[in-house]
């Protein structure tokens, strides 16, 4: 899962990236609600984490942007206003959920649990299916029947993103920036190298199905019914 920090506190951002990290999570931060917005509006995030008060823009105005330009990823405000009236404002301007400073670090991982549950993205515990192939989450095993073999992080990566979203044609800077970030200097011809590679294993797998181009967009993944 993929988070994105919008906080100008140094210190608790720092909190907040080892404890998801340590939890798998991958993190990135932007530090004021203008930069969070463009690093949201990329749609590649699986839930935000918003501050309330920040510089340049605030919370609120970085979530009423969002919600403007259509960006729907599930978004919880992180804030010291307690009030029940700073509360409903943070709601009615499009976040999902509301969590008062201080709190604890597993109220926090059970409140992205329910935020993600809401929409659709939580993941099975045994990992993510496609045409009869698994992706074992945790250990990076790619695996059909009885044969299976080891993928790297960034192999392991791309295939959940495909798998998560499987009649979704994935645009080339979408996919560069889910799997290496947004700000990534890694270039889109290298990409094509990964996807050889994969392709490759899933050839290993017996796979019915692959990765296939699309013409000037990206990839998808074939039906496993074609093959």
């Amino acid at each position: 899962m993929r988070v994105l920090i919008v906080e100008d506190s140094v210190s608790l951002t720092d909190a907040l990236e080892s404890v998801l990290k340590r939890e798998k999570f991958t993190v990135e931060v932007a530090h004021d609600g203008e930069e969070g917005v463009a690093y949201a509006e990329t749609g590649v995030y699986d839930v935000i984490l918003m501050d309330v008060m920040m510089p340049v823009k605030s919370g609120i105005e970085a979530t009423r942007e969002l919600r403007a330009k259509k960006v729907n990823t599930p978004i919880i405000m992180l804030t010291a206003l307690s009030e029940e009236s700073d509360k409903i404002a943070g709601l009615d301007c499009g976040a999902d959920d509301y969590i008062t400073k201080p709190f604890s670090m597993s109220e926090l991982l059970a409140r992205i649990r329910a935020v993600t549950r809401r929409k659709g993205d939580i993941i099975p515990e045994d990992g993510l299916s496609y045409g009869g192939v698994t992706l074992n989450l945790y250990t990076y095993m790619l695996s059909s029947g009885e044969k299976q073999i080891k993928l790297s992080k960034k192999e392991a990566e791309i295939v959940r993103y495909f798998f998560e979203k499987p009649s979704f044609v994935a645009q080339r800077d979408q996919l560069i920036s889910k799997v290496w970030g947004f700000d990534s200097e890694f270039e889109s011809n290298n990409l094509e190298v990964f996807i050889s590679f994969l392709r490759k294993k899933l050839r290993f797998l017996d796979a019915r199905f692959t990765i296939v181009p699309v013409r000037g967009v990206g990839y998808r993944l074939s039906d496993p019914k074609e093959g």
